[in-house]
């Protein structure tokens, strides 16, 4: 399969949802949110869809390899982004409220590009192609000067991030899972300041 990075559009939503849904059935923040397996694929899917949609036309979302491969990414100040509503039970959204309010206040306040979901559908993984895809978000925030951040509930994802430049600059433990916020800071230029 040809790798080639590119961004997404609207005609890719089934598959980045399909992978994303497929990667992260074991992880610790989306069987939080969805612990139930039998309703697990339903509400991960509208969970992940909401999360495509409100960064696709912002031209955020990088896949490779036809959306086996995605990083959807937040640019800072992403205020200007009408608000979409996510419909799922009380039940999910309170999990995910929850969530939000111990995971966010750890975030900077500062302009930042967020990194709020990267996966790779497990038929592809283990092929670093994560990791390469991630790349094209770190590399438009550093060209902008801007550090980038992100957050991961699995603590084996920890040091493959680390591995790939990123230092954890906080951590939270709640009613939910631990979870690890990371940083990846734009190097000096050498010969500035």
């Amino acid at each position: 399969m040809e790798f080639e990075i590119t961004r997404a559009t609207q005609t890719d939503r089934d598959q980045v949802v399909r992978t994303v849904v497929a990667a992260f059935v074991a992880d610790p923040a989306y069987r939080y949110f969805f612990p139930d397996d039998d309703t697990y694929d339903r509400y991960a899917t509208t969970f992940t869809e909401y999360l495509f949609d409100k960064r696709v036309d912002l031209g955020t979302v990088w896949i490779a390899a036809g959306g086996a491969v995605a990083a959807l990414w937040d640019p800072p100040h992403n205020q200007s982004q009408p608000e979409l509503a996510l419909e799922l039970p009380t039940d999910v959204l309170a999990r995910i409220d929850a969530y939000d309010a111990v995971v966010h206040p750890l975030l900077p306040t500062e302009p930042h590009w967020y990194l709020g979901v990267l996966a790779t559908h497990p038929d592809h993984a283990g092929r670093r192609w994560g990791r390469a895809v991630m790349a094209a978000g770190v590399t438009t925030a550093h060209a902008e000067g801007l550090a980038a951040y992100l957050e991961t509930t699995n603590p084996s994802n920890v040091d493959l991030y680390e591995r790939a430049g990123w230092q954890v600059v906080g951590q939270a433990g709640n009613s939910g899972p631990t979870t690890w916020v990371l940083v990846n800071r734009p190097h000096p230029v050498i010969g500035e300041g």
